[in-house]
């Protein structure tokens, strides 16, 4: 199993107020910044899905990949940007693990865990924690790209959890405690939560 990665930070960010959730600052840093730290090392080459003027995120040193799905088509869009991209730049790729754009404390073993359930016999994992699914966060076969493809020009699909259905989907579970690893800044609230959690680490 090669697995490729690829961090969402395609969409508006209205709820933060616009802008780019992923370069809001969090201990001094970008929370992209962190993000990377984390995913990195758990895959074969990393990517960052996002539209608009890739400049903005030139110091990461990450190749773009903007949504071929136009209108902001949400997580699924970024999904299948990366699974092009593998297909297209990292050889022999099977795998895309996807990585939200706004959450900071990533389990450093995710990609691990994800692949280990794969492996079992499913079609795709993704993380939960506290009850909670959390698809964004998943193990992508790059072989189904043109499925998602077509049902997403073709049939329209935009959620996660539809076009998820219809294969083995297994959730694999993580801890919450000390934090919740999939904590997510969504608001300016949250992004005061995260700096208090980042100070706990």
């Amino acid at each position: 199993m090669i697995i490729a990665g690829v961090v969402l930070a395609g969409g508006l960010s209205r709820r933060m107020g616009g802008g780019d959730k992923s370069l809001k600052l969090l201990a001094g840093r970008p929370i992209l910044a962190h993000i990377v730290e984390r995913a990195r090392p758990q895959v074969a080459a990393l990517a960052l899905n996002a539209n608009g003027d890739a400049a903005r995120f030139a110091a990461f040193g990450l190749p773009i990949v903007a949504d071929s799905v136009p209108d902001f088509a949400g997580p699924l869009a970024g999904v299948l940007a990366g699974l092009d991209w593998a297909a297209a730049h990292v050889a022999g790729a099977t795998h895309v693990a996807s990585f939200a754009g706004d959450a900071p404390f990533l389990p450093r073993d995710l990609v691990s865990r994800l692949a280990a359930t794969v492996a079992q016999g499913h079609d795709l994992a993704c993380a939960a924690s506290g009850g909670r699914a959390h698809p964004v966060f998943g193990l992508w076969p790059v072989k189904l790209r043109d499925d998602l493809r077509r049902a997403m020009t073709a049939e329209g699909i935009r959620k996660v959890d539809v076009w998820t259905a219809r294969y083995a989907l297994a959730a694999v579970d993580f801890a919450t405690a000390p934090i919740d690893p999939f904590f997510n800044a969504n608001r300016p609230e949250d992004l005061a939560e995260a700096e208090r959690l980042a100070a706990t680490l």
